[in-house]
């Protein structure tokens, strides 16, 4: 593993030297995120417009090799746990602990054929090194897959070992997510798919919030998360809210700029307000 000190600016998913496993300074989780990442191919069934991945492209993963993806979290939990890496590679020291292991990476995680195994197997790896239950374990999706059978004993799987769901909802209308996540969207099939996740697992909504053109989302756009929001509220735990920290690599990247810290927290607190849901916000 190379000397590289992580940032919360750099997410890049070669710097620990691995393929399937890669390590970031997470802001949300507030250290070191074991990052899973089953899109090694960078592809994705969306394409959000403030995505930092290089080179993304339209698809699913290429197969998985189960094998590989277990030895690397072993090797890198064993030299997080008993060697110095996070001594080396982070500098700040109240980050210099292990957040929790997440499917994450370069595309929609649940898209891989061998999510529930990748999963399970990822527990296996946890139960090893007595940390089943200890170190979180989260899934960030963008939770368009929940109908496969596959991703559903995926998220048993994750729920059975104390893990959680972090689902992507950016915006509460069709226009708005067609917009952020450049894919068509409608407010009735994320609440479904909402609520079939937090059937089988505890959910968090996790929400970019940005401007384009220097113009943050209007009432119109703020009303329409607020509704959508609001017919979830007794399913999800709470929000991560979040703004832009990493530069985009997708087409109009120019276009976006982040919202101030104040503005997003008073977003935040509206949020609550309205709709009674617990708001944990990352400017």
């Amino acid at each position: 593993m190379n000397d590289t000190l992580l940032t919360v600016v750099d997410h890049r998913r070669d710097q620990a030297g691995l393929n399937y496993v890669y390590p970031v300074l997470s802001r949300r989780a507030r250290g070191v995120s074991i990052g899973v990442n089953l899109n090694l191919n960078r592809a994705c069934n969306w394409a959000c417009v403030y995505c930092q991945v290089e080179n993304l492209r339209r698809g699913g993963p290429d197969a998985i090799d189960l094998d590989a993806l277990e030895r690397e979290l072993d090797v890198f939990l064993d030299e997080a746990l008993r060697g110095d890496y996070l001594t080396r590679h982070v500098a700040e020291a109240g980050y210099r602990r292990l957040a929790d292991i997440a499917f994450s990476g370069e595309g929609e995680p649940t898209s891989a054929a061998e999510f529930a195994d990748a999963a399970a197997r990822v527990v296996a790896v946890l139960e090893r090194h007595a940390l089943k239950g200890r170190l979180p374990l989260r899934l960030i999706t963008n939770g368009s897959l929940i109908h496969r059978a596959t991703v559903r004993q995926g998220l048993k799987t994750l729920a059975a070992a104390g893990g959680e769901v972090w689902f992507k909802v950016d915006r509460g209308d069709a226009a708005g997510m067609l917009a952020v996540n450049r894919t068509p969207g409608r407010p009735e099939r994320v609440i479904r798919n909402l609520r079939r996740a937090a059937e089988l697992a505890p959910v968090w909504v996790q929400t970019c919030w940005f401007a384009r053109d220097g113009v943050a989302p209007d009432a119109a756009a703020e009303n329409a998360y607020l509704d959508l929001l609001a017919q979830v509220a007794d399913a999800i735990e709470g929000v991560h809210l979040y703004g832009l920290a990493r530069p985009s690599h997708q087409d109009g990247a120019e276009q976006l700029e982040r919202i101030g810290a104040a503005e997003l927290e008073a977003w935040g607190q509206r949020i609550t307000q309205k709709t009674g849901v617990r708001v944990m916000v990352s400017p």
